[in-house]
């Protein structure tokens, strides 16, 4: 037999063995509500190909690839445990029984490190909590995608409506047509029907009524069987307590803003300063996409070397808010077309770090720049640090910090020398740090950080509801003690 037929037969038999690990991580996700993880990367409702590139990233720990024969003794180990809602993390389990030394074998080893989510310790499933839309633009309608996609088993968030502006004939079938095709994130996946008799989009067998309204005192929830809804505002049309205080309505609990918030509205950033939250607080800001972008590195980066002042460019794509040829407009230069110029613009990232991140006392600046791309955006932070480092250190720590800390769902690490912009359409993290782009002198550290600014940040927000709606839970097995 031939190397070449040697390597296809590995593959064939990987290939054979991920599509075994289908049907297991199916069960665990819908009879558990257990989210089956390889070093952050959820492998629910993933393709057998899919579940093999998810086990090449692990090159990026040893270089060397974590295999499907290495994971799935572990897989089969869960199956057998009493488990409540959680996230367990294959990659981690893999990694950590490596290195430990006692001798147990798999299963001990597994029962061990995810004790804290059997016996009487775990958490028990909730009741569905009631989500609304309002406004289905470009973040909601990735947002409701998120939502569907993480019903699971009907525990968790559940969408229950959508809230738009009265439209013209066949309005919802547009706006269900808009979230099954997506030029730019492609086809939803799963199906979406539509009763128009009922104004109703069935997404994946959820039901999701579109309510029609043209402000947010015409409507009373409770009307439609919605209970303590948390309702996330994507129009940006109110930024300040005052206004978003209009949503609070009957049926809704709880109002997030999908826009940097004004005056005293909290601005978090999922990783960083989510548990800040209090109980009590009804109206809270997930900022902007780019300084969700900024704020987990910047923090990671002072947390370990200390930050005395830094500046922030961010070449941004273009978005809805600028013409697609030249017009009038508000703003100075976003009249001129977005797909044929770059337009410098302003950023209020740099300024809104100091909300995120109350203990940072380095001054962070920061300008913008309008890009011809329809998505992912990159910033580079360019950072005065309290000591001198080396660019193998910065590489090694920031790539540790994505791997296994606890910022690693906002963080992601990437080596390959020849990406570019549309490798990251799609990516679940806050930021993506370019490794090969990265620049150290002594004292100053230039940080190039991919983002993609529509479905990473929508990734944040869906998280900082899961977070206030309490459907937030642990990830097994748990950080080292070496972890930032």
């Amino acid at each position: 037999m031939t190397v070449n037929d040697d390597s296809f037969t590995n593959w064939k038999n990987r290939e054979e063995i991920a599509e075994s690990m289908i049907p297991l991580i199916g069960k665990l996700h819908r009879e558990r509500d257990v989210t089956v993880l390889l070093h952050s990367r959820s492998l629910v409702n993933k393709s057998v190909v899919s579940i093999l590139k998810t086990h090449r990233f692990a090159r990026q720990i040893a270089g060397e690839e974590l295999s499907v024969t290495e994971t799935m003794p572990f897989l089969k180990a869960l199956t057998t445990l009493d488990l409540g809602p959680s996230q367990i993390d294959l990659g981690m389990l893999a990694t950590l029984y490596q290195a430990d030394e006692r001798g147990l074998s798999v299963e001990e080893f597994t029962a061990e490190a995810v004790a804290g989510a059997t016996g009487e310790g775990r958490i028990e499933r909730r009741e569905p909590r009631d989500v609304v839309l309002y406004g289905f633009g470009r973040i909601g309608r990735l947002v409701a995608r998120l939502l569907i996609e993480k019903a699971g088993s009907g525990n968790g968030l559940r969408l229950r409506a959508i809230v738009v502006r009265g439209g013209g004939a066949q309005d919802i079938v547009k706006r269900a047509s808009l979230l099954r095709r997506d030029s730019i994130h492609g086809q939803f996946q799963g199906t979406i029907t539509v009763d128009e008799d009922s104004s109703t989009i069935f997404a994946n067998g959820n039901a999701v009524k579109v309510i029609y309204a043209d402000d947010p005192s015409h409507v009373d929830y409770t009307e439609y069987g919605i209970r303590d809804a948390i309702l996330i505002d994507n129009t940006g049309k109110w930024r300040d307590r005052e206004g978003l205080s209009q949503h609070l309505r009957p049926g809704i609990e709880k109002v997030v803003l999908t826009a940097p918030g004004k005056g005293d509205v909290p601005n978090i950033v999922h990783g960083v300063n989510h548990d800040t939250i209090k109980p009590d607080e009804q109206i809270l800001s997930c900022a902007s996409c780019t300084t969700n972008a900024i704020v987990p590195p910047l923090k990671a980066m002072d947390d370990e070397y200390g930050v005395l002042r830094g500046h922030v460019e961010t070449v941004h794509s273009f978005t809805n808010d600028q013409n697609l040829l030249d017009n009038y407009h508000k703003s100075e230069r976003r009249g001129r077309s977005a797909p044929l110029n770059m337009v410098i613009t302003e950023t209020g990232a740099a300024s809104a770090v100091a909300k995120a991140l109350p203990d940072l006392k380095a001054r962070i600046t920061g300008s913008s720049i309008r890009v011809p791309v329809p998505d992912v955006s990159i910033a580079i932070l360019n950072l005065q640090l309290a000591r001198e480092t080396t660019r193998e250190e910065v590489h090694r720590y920031l790539r540790d910090v994505s791997l296994t800390s606890p910022l690693k769902r906002q963080i992601d690490f990437i080596t390959a020398p020849d990406a570019v912009s549309s490798d990251f359409i799609g990516s679940r993290h806050a930021s993506i740090v370019d490794a090969g782009a990265l620049k150290v002198d002594g004292d100053n550290a230039i940080l190039y950080l991919w983002y993609d600014n529509e479905f990473g940040y929508s990734c944040q927000v869906v998280r900082v509801v899961q977070y206030v709606s309490g459907v937030e839970y642990p990830t097994y097995p748990a950080y080292p003690a070496t972890s930032l």
